[in-house]
């Protein structure tokens, strides 16, 4: 077991390592095998404002520092993660049962998105901005916000920390970070150590380990933080969204999914095949980008249904340290239960199991549903498991229509042999994100990401990031004298 999981299993808050004060632990546990991997002591609601406070002090010192200083402590950031990587992927598949095909994934993604805060660091704007009153001149300059709230989930815990924390830090904030109870060091304590040594002023970044069962809404309404960056379920983040409003706090909400992926009558169907059991499938389906639903035109629907469901029933499902292991298990047996029950749900319905998985602990095979009727609940919610719908349509009209047909627009992938074709096809679509001829799940540190309807609300990534973490100040200098009316 990695020493990250008896190391770092405590609060940090203001620059030092301490137990939480609270009456009881958070067991985190490995959800393949039920080891025990640490015990933490919740952190009450005044270590909250104590990791608050600390973040307020420090940070004005820290906007203040030369933005090369930030930028270099980046660098060191990135070099860590480099350094540690084996460790790092070690640790992800312990904690949250993710496979090595989805840990290197994982870190992929979350150096890149450091090397995108290494610039973001020297990225200060100013701008001059023309005035009609005669001898004045208006600039403009963008600020940190001050100290930014972030809270992140446990499916991808440390790329979806770090995408907030790192530009949160690079552009000169201070930053609290409550990772998911499920994931708390991958997602939060790993990040306050690696900032450590990387040279990070002490109480600039702060990690609390906590559950609303005791800070309630302790975290988000407290006074200090101006912005709250939130991933995770959209009936919480309603929730936060709410009490921010009522506050006037800035929210940046990245929230769940339900995307399609479209196969039309002229796609390659072997590579459509692959980009979907991709985007159904990776991480055991715990993505909100990944693909529900799985689209197909009737003219080709027999072929690749053949096609996909030999593929599926090929992954293997099991010990996600195995290289081999493709389905590892899910974050814990109440959503392993959850899963299990819709599929029950959807069978009783009416649906056709083309791939019936079994479920063993936290262990759920993958599924494959066809015939599924139009009106189930299931085709319009979020399913956070290894289950696919399979749904036949005939022509674009009735594609658009069934991909809209959900109150989420998060993602979305569309297959032809035009790419154009696929273009106006995603143009149709209500989501913040839709690609054509790929899979469903995708991200990039300068492309905007984020979701419509209730998938969230802002953007983050590149210019996006910089302007949720950032204030816009005008300052005006009137040279020569103005004319007041009185």
């Amino acid at each position: 077991m990695s020493s990250y999981f008896t190391d770092l299993a405590q609060q940090y808050i203001d620059g030092e390592w301490r137990p939480g004060t609270g009456s009881w632990d958070i067991i985190d546990f490995d959800p393949y095998d039920g080891e025990k991997l640490a015990s933490i002591t919740i952190a009450t609601v005044d270590e909250i404002d104590q990791a608050y406070r600390a973040a307020e002090r420090a940070q004005r010192e820290w906007a203040a520092t030369n933005a090369f200083v930030r930028r270099t402590v980046m660098e060191r950031a990135l070099r860590l993660v480099e350094e540690r990587e084996a460790e790092i992927a070690e640790a992800i598949i312990s904690e949250l049962g993710g496979t090595r095909v989805k840990a290197g994934f994982e870190l992929h993604l979350a150096k890149e998105f450091l090397r995108d805060s290494i610039g973001l660091a020297t990225a200060e704007e100013g701008r001059l901005i023309p005035s009609p009153v005669p001898g004045k001149e208006n600039r403009l300059y963008r600020v940190p916000v001050g100290v930014v709230g972030v809270v992140s989930p446990f499916n991808f815990p440390f790329l979806l920390a770090l995408k907030s924390v790192a530009p949160a830090l690079a552009l000169g904030n201070g930053v609290v970070l409550k990772p998911h109870q499920d994931t708390p060091v991958c997602g939060g304590t790993l990040l306050a150590k690696i900032f450590e040594d990387a040279g990070l002023p002490a109480g600039v970044f702060n990690v609390v380990i906590t559950d609303i069962a005791e800070i309630g809404d302790a975290f988000i309404e407290h006074p200090v933080p101006k912005v709250i960056s939130f991933t995770g379920s959209d009936k919480i983040g309603r929730h936060v969204a709410t009490v921010c409003a009522s506050r006037f706090k800035r929210v940046v909400l990245e929230l769940g999914g339900n995307s399609a992926l479209v196969v039309l009558d002229d796609a390659d169907l072997d590579y459509a095949v692959d980009a979907a059991v991709f985007s159904r499938y990776i991480h055991q389906g715990q993505v909100c980008m990944a693909a529900n639903r799985v689209l197909v035109d009737r003219s080709v629907a027999d072929e690749f249904t053949e096609k996909f469901v030999a593929k599926v029933t090929s992954l293997k499902t099991g010990d996600p340290r195995d290289p081999e292991t493709v389905i590892g298990p899910v974050i814990n047996a109440s959503q392993a239960e959850t899963i299990s029950s819709a599929v029950e749900q959807a069978l009783a319905e009416g649906a056709t199991a083309l791939v019936r998985g079994t479920t063993r602990d936290n262990l759920v095979e993958p599924s494959v549903l066809t015939d599924l009727p139009a009106g189930s609940p299931l085709l319009r919610q979020e399913l956070f498991g290894p289950v696919a719908f399979l749904i036949p349509f005939d022509g674009e009209e009735e594609a658009v229509r069934l991909v809209n047909d959900t109150p989420y627009g998060l993602s979305g992938a569309v297959h032809t042999a035009d790419p154009e074709r696929g273009v106006r096809f995603a143009r149709r679509i209500d989501t913040g994100m839709f690609h054509v001829n790929d899979g469903t799940v995708n991200d990039e540190p300068l492309v905007p990401f984020g979701g419509e309807k209730d998938s969230g609300m802002g953007r983050l990534n590149g210019e996006s990031t910089a302007a949720a973490f950032t204030s816009l100040k005008w300052i005006s200098i009137q040279r020569g004298r103005s004319a007041f009316p009185f």
